[in-house]
C-alpha cells in the first residue's frame, strides 16, 4: 500500500487522541471522502500489481454483461470520457483482451467485443477485487457489507436523478 499522505496523517492519533475535531470526524461527506481515498489507493495498487487499471475492469465487465458495443456506448456505460476510452480500448486491444471490428450496421464506427482471453482476465480481476474488497470491508460482518452497499446504492441513485 502507498505511504500515508499528509492529509491522511492529520487523522491518525499520535498519542491516542485524534487530531481531527470531532465535528469533522462525524461528517458523512468527510467520512465518505476519506474512505474513497483509501479505497481508491487499495484498489489501484492491487490492480497495478497485476498490470491492470479500474478502467480496464469497467470495460471488460460492461462487455461481458451487455455484449459488444461501440466506444461511445462503452463510454456511456462506464462513465469513462470518450477521449480516454480510445486509449483504454487501444490498451485492451494490444493485450488481446478485446477485439475491435467495423460495425456492420455503420462502417464509420467500431464494435468492441470481449475476447476469450478478456473473459479469463475478467474472472481473475473479479477474484482479485473480491479479495481487495474483503480487505477494505474487513471490520464489517457480511450482513453489514450488504447493508452498506444497499445504502450507498440508494444514495447514489437518488443523487444521479437529481439535476
Amino acid at each position: 500500500m502507498s505511504p500515508v499522505t499528509r492529509a491522511e496523517a492529520a487523522d491518525l492519533p499520535d498519542d491516542s487522541t485524534p487530531r481531527t475535531p470531532e465535528r469533522l470526524r462525524r461528517r458523512t461527506s468527510r467520512l465518505l471522502s476519506q474512505l474513497t481515498l483509501r479505497s481508491d489507493r487499495l484498489i489501484n495498487d492491487g490492480l497495478a500489481r497485476v498490470d491492470a487499471r479500474k478502467w480496464h475492469y469497467a470495460v471488460l465487465a460492461s462487455l461481458l454483461e451487455y455484449g459488444p458495443a461501440s466506444q461511445a456506448a462503452l463510454s456511456r456505460r462506464t462513465g469513462i470520457h470518450r477521449p480516454d476510452m480510445v486509449g483504454v480500448i487501444n490498451e485492451l486491444v494490444a493485450r488481446d483482451l478485446v477485439e475491435r471490428t467495423p460495425d456492420p450496421d455503420d462502417q464509420r464506427r467500431n464494435l468492441i467485443t470481449l475476447s476469450p482471453r478478456g473473459r479469463r482476465r475478467l474472472r481473475r480481476l473479479d477474484a482479485l477485487l473480491d479479495d481487495l474488497h474483503d480487505e477494505l470491508l474487513a471490520p464489517l460482518a457480511p450482513a453489514e457489507r450488504d447493508q452498506l452497499v444497499e445504502l450507498l446504492t440508494r444514495l447514489l441513485d437518488h443523487h444521479s436523478r437529481t439535476p
